[in-house]
Formats: structure tokens, C-alpha cells, sequence
């Protein structure tokens, strides 16, 4: 349901959200109602209607009011007569600045290769420089993808694949779940028309018979928790999306058999005490699946996500996921970064964790070492490997953790620690065993890298099978350096 009422804006927020500035909200409308003012958008809508869905997406992720204000004026700067100095001197240095920052986002689209490098550039430097620009981006590209129908079919697939490729997996580099899923299964049906429709035939019933499996289950577990006296604050049914289970199905060559969590029971609770209560009492009932316990609360994943699952046995043979987190581990799980500023409303910037934006400013800083576009493009592919596949969280034998690309080598973990680690690896242990340098590393391996200190750097068949930019760039550059080395022994000495 499209929200482009504003006075459904104005209810919505004081019941959800009674800190908001209603005034601001209400200044911020006439603004943007003023400047988009005889506009209208391809399906015959007011423009006004885009930007005040965009704002009760924003609302909705109870983000603060600042945010929310950025949300109604983004467009304005872009579209209209409108300035950004107009905006500052109505609204203040903060929320201009936001509305800048989404603006430059919006200038140039996904049409050609240079276009597309450019985006990128400006949509990492941007969110390195303030992470709220890419909130209002979100909000503002999601309610695109609910209208996205009438467009002509080229730019439904730009936009839609754009949304793919880069800005759902940087929601989830953020920790923002939610937010991830719907932008990939919106956009999945337009950029992947014919596998959609192979999914959608494929579940159809499935869903419905799982979900009443999945009710039966809930009733025992509720009436267990009742007689052990352990509290919950919520307990539901969690469906798959849709996009997820494609990519699961791909993963295992698209048996439908191997998907386990299509539906799951989710139990939110108050401590983390309680999270492994719930799962004591789980196990006391249902038989789970041995190698299925997965504890991502002693263990979080690279992007902050903490949660305990269990894949069990139901009582009718079935097999059960269930899901058991903190209130607080919900509600980073489904907003990530942005669940650090919805309870802030002074308009300030928040702590957030620095590890979930690190990976933003790092390739924000190679985004300006890269100034040669066309050596920006040849890097493309690895970066996206290095940023926005799956990641998986290794051990060192200290404890430390430390997040690669899923298939990472342990050459690439050793130039991760330190480049004379990597530069000196002769071989690795993985969960103790001795294993070859191309060895694939999977989530929770402990690996301890053994270096001989008389090696004298790394080999040029490492360049074969490591997978991240790092690790490449640190052997190319070593080997160019001993090719120097000897070709400088071999000159005749200067008298």
C-alpha cells in the first residue's frame, strides 16, 4: 500500500513517533507542495505524492525527523526552481547538506559504463562521508520500485537492475535486512522476468502448507515457554522473500528439498539470557538437524547481524527453523546502521559501529586513488566481489575475527592480517589441520597462517586462486618489486 496522503503522514507520526517536530514535517510539505507544484509523474500522479511516500517510508523506519524533512525536500533541488541555499536558509545547514548529498546520487543513472562508474563513485564517497544520504536513497528508490509499472520497459530494467546489483547489497553490507529484501524482491521480476515466474509457479501452495505447519509448531513452543516461566515479548511466523529463496534455490542446483527455512518461527526476547533459555527448551522438545545450530550472537556476522537459529524436527516430520534474538538484535537485524538513529532526534550524528561503515570509507579512499576511469572500470568486478558478495567471518587462533568474501583463501585472510604475513605465508592450518594455500574458507573456520621469515615474498600462482583485491594488488605489487630488485643486481655497478 502506497502511503501519499500527508495528513496520513502527520497521524502516522504522532502515534508512531510522538518526538517528531510536526511543525518541521508541516513547513517541509508546504515547501516541496510549492516547488512541485503543476508536476506530475508518468503514471499521472502529482509529483507531491513521490516525495510524501518517500518521507513515510523514512517514518516508517522511525528515523528522525531531520531525516524524515530530507525526505519530503529531496527532489526539490533537482526538479524545481527550488535551491539548496533555499533549503538552507528554511531548514538548516543539516538537512541541506542531506538533500545535497541524495541529490548528486540522482544526477546521473545507470545507462552506459562511464554513467554507471560515476554513480558508483559518488554513491560511495557520499555515504562514507554521512551514511543518513543513503537512507533517504533507499526510501526514495523503493516507492520508484512500487510505481515502477508504467515506465518503458528499458528503464524498468535500469533501474530495477541497479537496485540488484548495488543498492541491495550495500543495505546489506549496513546491517539493514529488511530494507535489502525488499529492494531485491521488488526489482527481481524485472530484471529476472522468466526466473520469477519459474519461482513463483515452483511455490505455489508451498508457503500456505508450511505455514500451517508452522502454526501447530508455535502453540507447543508457546505453551512450553509458559510452563518453564521463561518471558517473550513477540513470537511469529517468518516467511522467506522471495529473492533470498532464488538465490538459495541456485545454490543447491534448484532443489526445493534443501531449503529449510521457506517459513521459520521468530521469538523476540529481553536478554540474552533468554535467547538461549528459549533454546534450551527448543531442544527439549524437537530433535534439531546436527551442523543446523548456528549461534550468531557469540559469533555476529560480518555485518553486525546477531541471532540464535536452530533447524529442528517437527512433530509432524516436517523440518522447522526458529529464529531467537534480543528486542535490540531485531531491530539491527532489520534496519542495521539505521537503528542508531531512531531514537536520536537532535539532528546530530550518533555513534554508529564503525566496522559496518570501515568498508565505505575504505573504498571511498580508492575511489580517489583511482582517478583514471578506465583503470576504475578494469577494477570494477573485483571491488563488487571484495564489497558485495556473501561474507564469511574467520578465526584467527588469538580470537580475533576478521570478514572476507565467501570463498576467500587463506592467502587472502594472511594479506588481511598484514602484508609481511602475506608476503611470508608458506602454509595454513584450517580447524587445526594442515591444508593447501587455495583452500576455500568457510564462516567459522579457526585458521592460523604459519610464515617462514626467509621467504622472500609471494608466488605468482597465489594470483590464480586468491579472491580478494587486497591480496592480488599486494602480490603484483611485490613481484614487480623483485623483478626491480633483480634487475638492478644484474646492472653494472656505477665507479
Amino acid at each position: 500500500m502506497l502511503h501519499s496522503s500527508f495528513e496520513n503522514l502527520i497521524n502516522t507520526a504522532k502515534k508512531t513517533r510522538p518526538s517528531t517536530d510536526i511543525e518541521l514535517i508541516r513547513r517541509a510539505y508546504a515547501f516541496a507542495n510549492d516547488a512541485h507544484r503543476n508536476q506530475f509523474r508518468i503514471n499521472g500522479e502529482p509529483y507531491i505524492n513521490h516525495v510524501v511516500s518517500t518521507a513515510y517510508i523514512l517514518l516508517d523506519w522511525q528515523l528522525p525527523t531531520t531525516i524524515v524533512v530530507a525526505g519530503l525536500l529531496h527532489d526539490a533541488p533537482e526538479d524545481t526552481t527550488k535551491t539548496l541555499l533555499d533549503i538552507e536558509h528554511d531548514f538548516g545547514v543539516e538537512i541541506a547538506r542531506i538533500v545535497e548529498g541524495e541529490t548528486k546520487l540522482d544526477r546521473l543513472k545507470y545507462v552506459g559504463m562511464t554513467r554507471y562508474v560515476e554513480n558508483l563513485r559518488k554513491l560511495f564517497l557520499a555515504v562514507a562521508k554521512d551514511v543518513r544520504v543513503v537512507f533517504v536513497k533507499f526510501a526514495d528508490r523503493l516507492h520508484n520500485l512500487m510505481t515502477i509499472e508504467v515506465l518503458p520497459p528499458e528503464k524498468k530494467y535500469r533501474i530495477a537492475r541497479e537496485s540488484l546489483e548495488i543498492y541491495a547489497p550495500i543495505a546489506g553490507r549496513l546491517g539493514m535486512g529488511e530494507i535489502k529484501a525488499q529492494l531485491e524482491d521488488l526489482s527481481f521480476p524485472h530484471v529476472y522476468p522468466d526466473e520469477f515466474k519459474w519461482l513463483m509457479e515452483l511455490i505455489k501452495g508451498k508457503y500456505e502448507a508450511k505455514e500451517q505447519e508452522l502454526r501447530k509448531e508455535q502453540k507447543i513452543l508457546e505453551s512450553e515457554l509458559h510452563d518453564a516461566h521463561i518471558p517473550y515479548e513477540r513470537m511469529y511466523g517468518r516467511t522467506k522473500h522471495i529473492y533470498s529463496l532464488y538465490r538459495k534455490l541456485l545454490k543447491y542446483d534448484r532443489d526445493f528439498s534443501k531449503v529449510y527455512d521457506l517459513v521459520a518461527i521468530r521469538v523476540i526476547v529481553n536478554t540474552i539470557a533468554e535467547c538461549y533459555s528459549v533454546l534450551g527448551v527448543i531442544h527439549s522438545q524437537w530433535k534439531p538437524l546436527k551442523g543446523r545450530i548456528k549461534d550468531y550472537i557469540a559469533t555476529p556476522k560480518p555485518n553486525g547481524y546477531q541471532s540464535l537459529h536452530t533447524t529442528v524436527f517437527g512433530k509432524d516430520g516436517g523440518i522447522v527453523e526458529f529464529q531467537i534474538r534480543t528486542k535490540g538484535m531485531h531491530e539491527e537485524a532489520e534496519y542495521g546502521i539505521a537503528a542508531h538513529w531512531r531514537y536520536d532526534e537532535s539532528g546530530k550524528k550518533v555513534p554508529v559501529h564503525s566496522r559496518r561503515l570501515h568498508w565505505m570509507q575504505e573504498l571511498a579512499r580508492i575511489q580517489k586513488e583511482l582517478e583514471d576511469r578506465k583503470t576504475f572500470v578494469e577494477t570494477l568486478e573485483e571491488l563488487k566481489i571484495d564489497l558485495f558478495q556473501n561474507r564469511i567471518f574467520i578465526f584467527t587462533p588469538k580470537g580475533d575475527v576478521l570478514d572476507l568474501p565467501e570463498h576467500s583463501t587463506p592467502v587472502d585472510l594472511a594479506y588481511a592480517i598484514h602484508s609481511d604475513i602475506g608476503n611470508q605465508c608458506a602454509s595454513a592450518k584450517i580447524n587445526g589441520e594442515m591444508v593447501p594455500l587455495d583452500q576455500k574458507l568457510t564462516s567459522g573456520d579457526i585458521v592460523e597462517i604459519i610464515v617462514d621469515k626467509k621467504r622472500k615474498g609471494p608466488s605468482a600462482d597465489w594470483l590464480k586462486f586468491v579472491k580478494t583485491r587486497n591480496a592480488r594488488n599486494k602480490i603484483k605489487a611485490r613481484a614487480k618489486r623483485g623483478v626491480a630488485e633483480w634487475f638492478s643486481s644484474i646492472l653494472p655497478k656505477k665507479k
